[in-house]
């Protein structure tokens, strides 16, 4: 496990996942919010995101953590191993709003009220964008796909899984 990418609903832990894999693994971590956003919420161009990303992406270890679907097929082509975070609405509903008010190192501010749009994206993930992941998972069945359909296991995993098990190593 060198090339690493983290996916799933907006709120479902995907950086809590990605921070906790970097310091069992030693991987660099890459949040591709940082990548896309500016401090004052605004993004950057798509000319910038795209080169900023294949830079990394260049690089012969790491860990993305994010969706961006228009740049997933691009990052699933590159890693050896995947991580879905594919939770129940409510605990990613329940994990934005548990985040709000709290500096965060994956984001360039700190997120004061709640925000309409990402709650609506959140709500209509499983229908929208979900069919989609799926769709590339299994185009790409040949790589390390492990899907988490609860906190638990992913923590489980985290505990257990990464030390000694020669797949993932």
């Amino acid at each position: 496990m060198k090339r690493v990418i983290v996916i799933g609903c907006p709120g479902s832990g995907k950086s809590s996942f990605s921070r906790a894999l970097c310091q069992k693994t030693g991987l660099p971590l890459c949040h591709l919010d940082l990548l896309y956003w500016n401090a004052d919420k605004t993004t950057v161009e798509k000319s910038v995101f795209l080169a900023r990303l294949s830079t990394v992406l260049k690089e012969d270890a790491w860990i993305i953590d994010g969706n961006y679907a228009s740049t997933m097929e691009m990052r699933m082509a590159a890693c050896d191993t995947v991580f879905f975070l594919d939770y129940p609405l409510a605990v990613c509903l329940d994990g934005v709003r548990a985040r709000r008010g709290k500096p965060r190192s994956d984001m360039p501010w700190i997120e004061g009220e709640e925000d309409a749009e990402l709650i609506e994206m959140i709500k209509g993930f499983r229908v929208q964008q979900r069919p989609q992941v799926m769709a590339l998972l299994e185009k790409y069945r040949d790589k390390n796909v492990v899907v988490f359909q609860s906190r638990e296991q992913a923590d489980a995993f985290l505990r257990h899984a990464v030390q000694g098990n020669s797949k993932f190593d």
